[in-house]
Formats: C-alpha cells, structure tokens, sequence
C-alpha cells in the first residue's frame, strides 16, 4: 500500500499554518505566514504544499476562521461567508485548493478542527463530550458530542454569546461589528487591548484586566456547563498563556455557577475540567491533518 500523507492548513484570521505529516509525532513539513488577501494567501499555501511532497498528497484539512458554509448540498460549501475579516467574505477555499492540488480536501471551523486533534491526540482523548474554546484575535468555540463534531443548522458560534455587562464596572461597549458587547466583542485580544490601551501580552500578571477578563471567560464557561455539560473545556489561544487566567477562569465559572452544578470535577478539582491544549500551539494544525484523514476516508 503506498504512503499516506496528509496536509493541514490551520487558516485563522492573522495567520496560516501549514503541515505535511501522519500526526504529532510525524511533521515532514511546516510553515506559517500572514493572512492577507484570499488570492494571495492561498497561492501561498498551494506552493508550499506543491513545494515539499514527497510522495501525492492523500487529503488536506482546513480549520478556517468564519462563519464557514459546511452543507455539503450548499452551492457555497467549502466558502468562509459572512466573516468580518475584510475582503475575505464569501471566498471558496475548498473549492480553489481541490482544483489546485487535485485531493480530497475535508473543511470545518478552526475550534473544531482544533477540538478533532485533541481528541485524537491530546487533552480531549477518552472524552465523548468535550469543548475547545479559543481566545485570541477573536473568540471561537467548537464541541464534540457522542465523539462527533457538532455542526447542526451553521456550526458552534461561541464567541458571539452574550455575558453580562455590568457598565459601571466596564463601561467599555465592545468591539464586534455585529453585537458590540458579545464575549469575543469584550474579552478577545484586540478588545484588552482597545479597553486598556497596551497589547495584553505587555500587561502585567496583577493588572486589572486579568479578572475581568476570567469573569467574562467565566460565564462563558458555565454556560457551556448547563447547556451541553462537556466532560472537558480546553481553551487556547494567546490570551489564556498569560499566568494569571487559568486559574482566574476556573474560579470565575465556580462562582457564576453558585453551587448549581454539583460534581467533583466542578467543584473539587477544576484544574481537570478547565484545562490548555495537550497539542499545544498545534493543536490547529495538527487538527487540520485530523480533518484530511478523515475527508479520506469519506467523512
């Protein structure tokens, strides 16, 4: 039987990632680049993939930023749609890489693909229902039910559920073109930053912002708890490697919780409920490659 290779392509708003490999352990090749325009950051991609395979390429994976179309009966499938990503709505990626690479290409969110790898590999195995939370340039969320990916009517648009605001204490209205004050709207790392002035990444551990931050992340967390009861929440993403925010999340969900949800993991041992991807930073693109293995075999 001839060598399976697989390509990903973690596609986020600020930059793509690119893997030629089998998994963790087996990455031929890789790279990263800008997100620019549609027509440039996929030629991009093509060349690498064209640039460094060894052997035909099986399948490729894409986790794309979104909203993503993924009814595979939809004229749009395989499309990033109604993105607030400037000049890249309505842009067929899946559709341009089959024609360019000639392989089956399997598609699905960023935060899915993300969650498929960890489940394969990382700190979602042994789950049925798990949730991967990203916090970064924007907020995304993706869930696993009965060991499948959720997709339903659209697919999971977690960073865009409401918190509450309390404006006397953060009168700052939120930064999402579509709602303002929505998780992604208040707690995402351009947010931090138009909120306070100063990258996240340059304040310090005991400022401010890391408790309003968990408290806004804490609500979202229990949320997810009532409302699909995830067995694990791993959340990623550049905001969450600051210090403080793990620990600060975990208490915060405790506390909008109140008591409501009794079970050990939520109450006596939150550090294995709450936790940072066992893949890492690439837990993307090693999802992405999850995502190519399993459009090769038809899913």
């Amino acid at each position: 039987m001839p060598e399976r290779l697989y390509g990903g392509i973690e596609a986020g708003g600020t930059k793509w990632v690119c893997a030629i490999g089998t998994g963790p352990d087996d990455i031929r090749a890789e790279t990263r680049f800008p997100t620019t325009t549609p027509d440039e950051t996929l030629a991009q991609a093509i060349a690498f993939f064209r640039a460094h395979q060894s052997v035909p390429l099986t399948a490729i994976g894409v986790g794309s930023f979104g909203p993503i179309d993924l009814n595979r009966d939809s004229p749009r499938y395989g499309y990033i749609t109604t993105t607030p990503k400037p000049g890249w709505s309505n842009t067929d990626v899946v559709g341009t890489l089959t024609q360019a690479l000639g392989c089956p290409v399997g598609f699905d969110t960023d935060v899915n693909a993300a969650l498929l790898g960890e489940w394969h590999w990382g700190a979602a195995r042994d789950y049925d229902v798990a949730v991967y939370i990203t916090v970064g340039t924007g907020i995304g969320g993706g869930a696993m039910v009965g060991g499948r990916l959720v997709h339903g009517l659209i697919h999971p648009e977690m960073g865009h559920i409401r918190p509450v605001r309390d404006p006397a204490r953060d009168p700052f209205p939120g930064i999402c073109p579509y709602h303002g004050d929505c998780l992604e709207g208040l707690a995402c790392g351009p947010a931090i930053q138009a909120r306070w002035q100063t990258p996240a990444e340059q304040l310090p551990p005991d400022h401010p912002a890391w408790e309003l931050e968990a408290d806004y992340l804490g609500q979202a967390m229990a949320t997810l708890l009532c409302m699909l009861s995830p067995e694990r929440i791993i959340i990623g993403g550049g905001v969450m490697s600051q210090p403080p925010m793990f620990p600060l999340v975990r208490e915060a969900t405790q506390r909008w919780l109140n008591g409501y949800l009794q079970h050990p993991r939520i109450l006596d041992n939150p550090a294995e409920l709450i936790v940072p991807p066992g893949l890492g930073a690439r837990a993307g693109v090693l999802g992405a490659i999850a995502l190519a293995m399993a459009a090769a075999e038809g899913y």
